[in-house]
């Protein structure tokens, strides 16, 4: 990252968020600049960068922002140069689950990742293996791989044995009214995959087309599905396309629920019929009834 203090919207563009999200984080949980002076505009120096791109990428694994911010101001992530350059990723107070599963994915040991993830899921349950030992086993890897530029290989083996393991969710017989997809140009669908596997848990079938779904496809697919509920996935703000929110808006007969889901709409102003879940157990409670609906005063779905 550069080392020159940046802008707000120079900051925002260079994590990948909107300016109101850098801003509302500030107002809300204290995750501003550190420097301040009075009668200036904010600057965001390297440490404030370093800490918006942990929440940002805590956020997009699924841990409600509140959550993601204490860990962030709890644990500063360290500078690159300090980081020693050794393989060995810290999980701080995750607990042995989730070093057991960060130790196995270094030693790129497919087996014993596939062992705990599916007893955890068999144990636990989809929500909770997610948020409790998943989530935070990709963070910590990905902190370190963020500091260092390495751990690719590892991010992607235990990305891929993850998939596998909640692909193995028995899904119901019954036919599915609900469509997944990430917006156009959208490559992590691994907590759509999530979502998908916590439904079927309970019952609810989906037809999940995963990542990188083109405007045209995702017209297609509600075209000829008709789902009740559509749950639209951004990363980053640069995949938070309105449009296809707006598209399947308009698309007849009518869905009777549509979720933005993924930090990538964070700040953003969504139609005034989208929901916006910040966890992966809301998302749940969403599409199955069990969660209520809340509205920001702003006009910005929550």
């Amino acid at each position: 990252m550069a080392e020159e203090a940046l802008t707000a919207s120079e900051a925002a563009r260079l994590v990948g968020v909107a300016v109101t999200t850098l801003r509302t984080w500030d107002r809300r949980y204290g995750l501003g600049p550190e420097s301040r002076q009075t009668g200036k505009h904010r600057r965001y120096g390297p440490a404030d960068l370093r800490r918006l791109a942990e929440m940002q990428r805590l956020v997009g694994q699924g841990v409600a922002p509140a959550q993601a911010a204490a860990w962030v101001l709890g644990r500063p992530i360290p500078a690159a140069r300090r980081d020693g350059g050794g393989h060995a990723v810290a999980v701080g107070s995750a607990g042995p689950a989730v070093r057991g599963l960060t130790r196995a994915a270094l030693r790129l040991d497919a087996a014993e990742l596939r062992r705990i993830i599916g007893g955890a899921l068999a144990q636990d349950g989809v929500v909770a293996t997610w948020t409790e030992l998943l989530a935070p086993a990709l963070i910590h890897i990905g902190r370190k791989h963020a500091a260092t530029g390495a751990l690719v290989e590892v991010e992607h083996l235990i990305s891929k044995e993850i998939s596998v393991g909640l692909a193995a969710t028995e899904w119901p017989s019954s036919a599915a009214q609900i469509l997944l997809a990430c917006t156009d140009e959208e490559q992590h669908s691994l907590a759509l995959e999530a979502l998908a596997a916590a439904l079927a848990e309970t019952g609810v079938a989906t037809r999940l087309l995963g990542a990188r779904v083109p405007p045209e496809a995702l017209r297609e697919a509600v075209r000829r599905a008709g789902p009740d509920i559509v749950v639209l996935w951004s990363q980053t703000r640069e995949t938070a396309h309105v449009g296809q929110l707006t598209d399947v808006l308009a698309a007849r007969p009518a869905a009777k629920l549509v979720l933005a889901g993924g930090p990538g709409w964070d700040g953003v102003r969504l139609p005034e019929a989208v929901r916006r879940p910040r966890s992966l157990a809301e998302a749940v409670g969403l599409v199955t009834g069990r969660q209520p609906i809340e509205a920001s005063p702003s006009g910005v779905r929550r």
